[in-house]
């Protein structure tokens, strides 16, 4: 029997980043995939939904200055749209395997074994891994549970992945849908109904049981985002039970009830279950571990470690934040933790985010809502994008900079909001500052590139301390300074804090 310091069954981004982060301990690794190396991180994931949102967002900029125009819409076939998803993927599956070959080949010191095949415990050592080959059986003195997440299907609904689909089918179609039904509006789904209108060759429905979309969010994010959707042709179906759904003639037949007792039977061409995702847990032989679950079928774990002292669990099977930059930290940590011991504990107040939406939707921290439903009053002020000199050069004043500050003199950064051009990129810096609990004056006398987005943030925090450029006097509705009181929920207007 084989025996190893460290196993990890699941070769996605977490995996795959404690594995490398064992070897930099100089630890005997083995790494389990049972898939492709990379999982849903390149494959009918991360990668893939990107890819085609970046495509889908270059077709629409790129018709918003035909149209205004008054010239013909430019349009890509949905063969070019997979070649080059299909490119983008082969590049980075590419990084993936040569790095894997190179690094076992070329690297003396690295003891790293990848096994293809499927990892299940025997014990809280013992793993067995079942491969083309046939059966093994290696010793480990701590594993690494990483195994992912898939799509959530429902159960009174045939999900053939081919008329209705899940995230793991709808690339693999052959064309654009004519029409095209998305159960579900949280990120996930307002990103594809955002692609898909984007393109412009699909009709798209967006049922939301919610009032609006993005119900976790404050409202004026949601509302900027619904308005684009709905000015795209999205019809969404706020406050709407759905009834039924089911393929008939090679269709997707769709009820729906709403608040008012009116129900609305529509017929289109696809569908995409966009409901949340599920842990895979199953046949993992957890059990012969002793490792328990949580009531959601997560693996339960206390700052990445589960109830067994040699197991942990890491990615999208912790049931905490289902991002890969998140996954990767958790096991990085995990394996320090393992191998140094005392570290700095994980935080999941300031994670970074972006939504592929359009427009681009980044947050960092805390929201107005959060905010209110923790019983925290705040100080908020907003900038209008047709405020910053970037946004107007390129056309794309669609958006505004939120930050939330603590109602008290010292103003710390609670969280942030951006919406619009590039606003993946102007988080970070809040990101920062919120971790090393900074005062926002260090944002006020950095000097910041011109002309660029994040001058934007700059200017916000000028608004806050009182010597803004702009005035929030004159301009009343693109910048807006405000306190939000917990206890009552108010708002007082403020132009001079």
């Amino acid at each position: 029997m084989e025996n190893y310091d460290v196993c990890i069954i699941g070769g996605g981004p977490s995996g795959y980043a404690a594995a490398m982060r064992a070897i930099d301990f100089g630890k005997k690794v083995i790494l389990i995939e049972k898939g492709k190396i990379g999982g849903a991180g390149i494959y009918d994931g991360a990668l893939t939904s990107k890819t085609t949102w970046e495509l889908a967002h270059k077709v629409a900029t790129i018709n918003d200055m035909l149209i205004a125009n008054n010239r013909p819409m430019f349009e890509i076939p949905w063969d070019d749209v997979k070649q080059i998803v299909n490119e983008a993927i082969f590049d980075r599956k590419q990084q993936y395997s040569a790095h894997i070959k190179l690094l076992r080949e070329e690297t003396s010191t690295v003891r790293f074994t990848y096994a293809r095949g499927v990892g299940k415990l025997l014990s809280k050592n013992e793993v067995e891994i079942t491969t083309k080959k046939g059966v093994d059986i290696i010793y480990a003195e701590n594993i690494i549970l990483a195994t992912g997440s898939r799509p959530r299907k429902l159960p009174h609904i045939e999900t053939d992945e081919k008329i209705i689909m899940t995230s793991d089918g709808i690339h693999h179609i052959d064309d654009y849908p004519k029409s095209l039904v998305i159960l579900g509006a949280g990120v996930i789904g307002c990103e594809y109904a955002t692609i898909f209108s984007n393109f412009g060759k699909t009709k798209v429905y967006l049922i939301d049981r919610a009032d609006r979309i993005l119900p976790f969010e404050d409202e004026d994010v949601a509302k900027v985002v619904s308005d684009n959707l709905i000015e795209n042709g999205v019809t969404i179906h706020s406050t709407a039970k759905l009834e039924r759904m089911e393929i008939v003639d090679g269709e997707v037949e769709y009820e729906i009830s709403n608040p008012d007792g009116t129900r609305e039977i529509i017929r289109v061409e696809k569908a995409l279950l966009s409901v949340g995702r599920v842990p895979n847990t199953e046949g993992l032989g957890l059990e012969n571990a002793g490792v328990t679950l949580s009531e959601r079928s997560y693996i339960t774990d206390s700052k990445t470690r589960t109830n067994i002292d040699n197991i942990y669990a890491v990615g999208d099977v912790s049931g905490h934040i289902a991002l890969v930059n998140m996954g990767e930290i958790e096991a990085r940590y995990a394996v320090e933790r393992i191998y140094q011991g005392s570290v700095e504990e994980i935080s999941y107040e300031n994670v970074c985010t972006i939504m592929f939406l359009d427009p681009e939707v980044a947050a960092v921290g805390m929201n107005e809502k959060q905010c209110m439903e923790q019983g925290i009053s705040c100080k908020v002020v907003k900038l209008d994008y047709s405020c910053i000199a970037r946004a107007i050069a390129m056309r794309k004043t669609k958006g505004f900079f939120k930050i939330i500050v603590t109602d008290d003199d010292e103003m710390r950064i609670l969280g942030m909001r951006a919406v619009g051009e590039h606003a993946s990129s102007a988080i970070q810096a809040i990101g920062l500052l919120i971790k090393m609990d900074q005062p926002i004056e260090v944002l006020a006398d950095l000097i910041h590139p011109h002309p660029s987005i994040i001058e934007g943030i700059q200017e916000c925090v000028r608004m806050l301390l009182n010597k803004s450029i702009f005035k929030t006097a004159v301009f009343k509705d693109a910048m807006q300074c405000y306190r939000r009181v917990a206890e009552k929920e108010e708002i007082e207007h403020l132009q001079e804090l």
